[in-house]
Order: structure tokens, then sequence, then C-alpha cells
């Protein structure tokens, strides 16, 4: 049977101490839109909580939650109705359809100003999603496994051109040179992460060579971020952050769209009960979206939402 003290939990053998619970409370009060399963696997992402194969304990998580739901520490959304009924009977398997092959892209090598005007388009629809999700696999030098929790896919366009893909989602949990420079407490640190937003992939196509096209989007990116955030999930974000390896790129582009450098991670990655787990040092970019988000950063208010 699991065991439980007045400082910590414990849970299929994982041990919580009274911030982590206080942390998955806090997360679980910031995103009421998600589903329960997609709650639990953002929590096993932020928590490191995962099998020996990487496999994100989810099962285990919804358990953890429904614990502390009746212990009276947060209030799970509703369950959602299944999509199909069980009396409903079953539409016969389709058989697949054979793959067609790939056709190579034409190559773009023009000057920024010889383009339409560059626009990013907010991805809604589930087909334009599927693709999205096939291009970063493709082309993205670390591949894409599908995203869960709060996002917001982009396509980079010109006219009828599609030239790449941006992907916000939830922040690091922890980077100590971003804390430091926001002023965090770990009060702060965990009621405000949800309002960081993280440019977790970033791609411009192979075939498209256009200079200063990428601090191009990166701006219109900061531009943008904080109206669309908040008409799709309903919170306002206030900062952008982004890890780039400098082993890779040299963060030119971040630099040159007014993003910040503030120093680089530990490269020790995410803390696990009883393991280390090592990771090459990457670059630490942010952008404040608005000129008083830091300061509001270290605030501790309700979330504003719609």
């Amino acid at each position: 049977m699991d065991a439980m003290t007045p400082s910590s939990w414990v849970h299929c053998g994982r041990e919580f101490s009274a911030r982590e619970v206080a942390d998955i409370c806090a997360t679980v009060a910031w995103l009421p839109g998600l589903a329960r399963h997609e709650l639990a696997a953002t929590l096993c992402e932020h928590l490191g909580w995962v099998t020996l194969t990487g496999t994100a304990k989810t099962g285990a998580c919804l358990e953890f939650l429904q614990r502390l739901q009746a212990a009276g520490l947060l209030v799970l959304p509703a369950q959602r109705a299944a999509r199909v009924s069980r009396s409903t009977p079953r539409c016969p398997a389709q058989p697949r359809a054979v793959a067609e092959p790939m056709v190579e892209p034409t190559p773009v090598e023009v000057s920024l100003s010889a383009l339409a005007p560059v626009r990013l388009e907010v991805i809604h629809d589930t087909a334009l999603a599927k693709q999205w999700d096939d291009l970063m696999a493709r082309w993205h030098p670390l591949g894409f496994q599908g995203a869960f929790g709060y996002r917001l896919r982009y396509f980079i366009t010109a006219g009828e051109l599609r030239l790449g893909c941006v992907l916000l989602s939830g922040a690091a949990r922890a980077v100590a040179v971003r804390d430091d420079w926001i002023g965090w407490t770990a009060q702060t640190r965990r009621h405000n992460l949800p309002r960081v937003l993280n440019n977790s992939r970033f791609l411009i196509f192979p075939h498209v060579r256009v200079p200063h096209l990428a601090s191009q989007v990166l701006g219109q990116l900061a531009r943008r971020a904080r109206s669309d955030w908040l008409e799709h999930w309903g919170f306002e974000p206030l900062l952008l952050e982004s890890f780039v390896d400098p082993r890779q790129h040299a963060g030119t582009c971040y630099r040159a769209a007014g993003w910040q450098l503030l120093g680089e991670t530990s490269g020790r990655g995410l803390a696990r009960p009883g393991r280390t787990y090592h990771s090459t040092p990457r670059q630490v970019w942010v952008k404040p979206l608005g000129s008083d988000g830091r300061d509001r950063l270290c605030a501790v208010t309700e979330p504003t939402r719609r």
C-alpha cells in the first residue's frame, strides 16, 4: 500500500516531495482546459516520471492525481465523454492506403524582399496539424514524436509557399539562468511558469534558403504570441524562451530578432530520484512579451482568463 506522510507522498514506488506536490497542484489549476490524459502526460514530462524505456507513466500519474483530489488538494477537469459509445457498432476496418512516394520540394532561393509577405499561420485543423507533424518529423534534426499539453503550431508561409514550422509549448520546469534573471522564488516560479512559452521547435525547411528569414519569423512570433495564445488557450503569456545547441548554431537569428542570451543550461538535464541524467549544455534565449512582462512574472496573482 502507498505510504503518505505530512511532508511527502509515495505512489507506485516514487516519492513526491511537498514542493513537487505543490507544483502538481499549481499545474492542474493552471491547465483546466486539458483532458485528464493530456494533463497526466504533461506532468510526467515535467517530473521526469517515466519507465526505464522512457515511456511516460500516465496511468500511474492519473491514479496519483485522483488521490490528491480525494485529499482535497486539487480539482481535476471533468471526465470527457467517449467519442464513440460502446453500444455503437464499429465500422469494418478499411484497407490501409499505400503511402505515395515523397516528392522532393522545389528549392526556394530568393531574397526576403522578393517573397510575398511572410506570415505565421496558426494551425487549428486536424489534417493540417498532421501535415505539420509529418514535415517536422521529416526535416527537424531532433525529429518529432508529437505534442501534448498546451501548445500552438504555426506554418511559416509566403503566399502559397510553405517555408517552415514553429511550435510553442510549455516552458522548461527549472532553468537556473532563466529563473535568476526573472528573479523567481520557488513560489513565484510555481505560480507563473505557465506564463512562459518554449519555442521548442523552429524549422526553416532545408530547401528554403532566404537570408534573414529566420530572424524575421522570430520577430513576428514575439509580436503575435501573446494574442494568439490568449485567443487559443484563454490566458496571457509573458515570456518566450528557446534553447540552442551551440555545437550546431550560434543563435544569430535570435540575436537579430531582439532576443536576449542569458547563458547556458547546466547540462544535467531532468532531475530524477535516485539517478542522474546528462545532456549537452544549451544556450538559453528569452524574449519578454511586453515591457512589464518580467515584473509581472514575479507577482503572485490569479491568472486572467477569458
